[in-house]
């Protein structure tokens, strides 16, 4: 049995972690890290783990852990804090997946541009792998650092993915509109967040500055120049640059009042007629081999079919009119798009099926 201790385990993504992780059959939770509920007992924070074998188990602070007796530690922290955490915790003989933003980017001018907040391990950043499975598995394997996407860069770039090849796209032409569920902003208490501020409403916010269109469109560009494909060819960045090697999003999100979930609507541009038979041709290549994708035909997804799993439901139409294509993706934000996709980096990283402990179906009604 592999040991895993959790830093920040009493925030949303850290329990459904705990949640995960409990019922895995190859993994023992070990140390539960917290700064402001250290000394307390789980149960007495989250009551639902009465009767099972994390009762008794209680939260310790960052003073206490040894992280040397833990085979991997998952930080579930904001930006800016977990960098000095993992720094702290990095080099240790233990891997690491972090779940804020402070690894994702290998380019820290775009970091500190987009978050405000100086990065003090540089050397971290050029190394962490970036978790997005679908799209960098093998680096994933191999990492000592992984740094778990965004859940709104999940959605958007799992239905973009298989699209970044294709000749006749714009990549400077997408638009990404999204919706998410409360749980998204975290539990700490804000008055925009309150039952009676977000019943019955809906609401756009950070439309083209929010963190996550950043992240988007950084991951994408890096596509596009090669860095996940392992064709470094002369040939290869001849063809970026004329796909365009830069891309360009423009992304607004949501907020619908729903506890969790994610619907990604996204448009882009085609340069050239196309049809709906070869675009689902370009999906059916790149996702039939993916466990955790469901690319649906007919019908287009929706969050109840995938909220409580760890799956992802694709859908499209292709618009012979104007020549766009509409792309909508589904995912639960706080499983495929937070703790269920750290589980899958973490099934990866010690050589575990990627389905271990994930396999549950999306809870309904």
């Amino acid at each position: 049995m592999k040991k895993v201790s959790i830093v920040g385990a009493t925030g949303y993504v850290g329990i459904e972690l705990m949640r995960l992780l409990h019922e895995h059959p190859e993994v023992e939770i070990k140390d539960l890290v917290s700064k402001s509920s250290s000394g307390r007992m789980l149960v007495d924070i989250y009551p639902q783990f009465r009767g099972s074998k994390l009762a008794e188990k209680k939260l310790i602070p960052l003073t206490d852990f040894e992280v040397e007796a833990s085979d991997l530690v998952f930080t579930a922290l904001p930006h800016g804090v977990s960098q000095n955490i993992v720094g702290e915790l990095y080099g240790k003989g233990t891997k690491i997946i972090d779940l804020s933003g402070d690894f994702r980017y290998h380019d820290l001018d775009i970091y500190e541009k987009w978050y405000g907040v100086e990065h003090k391990f540089p050397e971290l950043a050029a190394e962490a792998a970036y978790g997005l499975v679908e799209l960098n598995r093998q680096q994933i394997k191999k990492a000592d650092l992984v740094a778990n996407p965004g859940c709104y860069v999940t959605a958007s770039l799992l239905g973009l993915l298989p699209l970044i090849d294709f000749k006749k796209i714009n990549p400077a032409s997408i638009i990404v509109d999204a919706k998410s569920g409360v749980s998204g902003a975290g539990r700490s208490l804000k008055e925009n967040l309150l039952f009676t501020e977000t019943h019955n409403s809906m609401k756009a916010y950070s439309p083209g500055t929010h963190r996550h269109g950043s992240e988007i469109e950084y991951i994408l560009s890096q596509y596009l120049e090669g860095a996940y494909s392992g064709d470094n060819s002369a040939e290869s960045e001849a063809e970026a640059k004329a796909l365009k090697t830069k891309a360009e999003v423009l992304f607004t999100p949501h907020l619908i009042p729903i506890k969790r979930g994610i619907l990604a609507t996204i448009y882009l541009e085609l340069k050239e007629e196309s049809s709906q038979a070869e675009i689902r041709e370009l999906y059916r290549k790149q996702y039939e081999d993916e466990y955790f994708i469901q690319l649906l035909a007919e019908e287009l997804p929706e969050i109840k079919n995938v909220a409580g799993s760890n799956f992802a439901q694709i859908g499209f139409r292709y618009d012979e009119r104007t020549k766009r294509l509409i792309i909508v993706s589904a995912i639960d934000n706080m499983l495929k798009g937070a703790a269920g996709q750290a589980v899958q980096n973490m099934n990866l990283v010690f050589d575990l099926p990627e389905s271990t402990g994930l396999e549950a179906t999306a809870l309904f009604p």
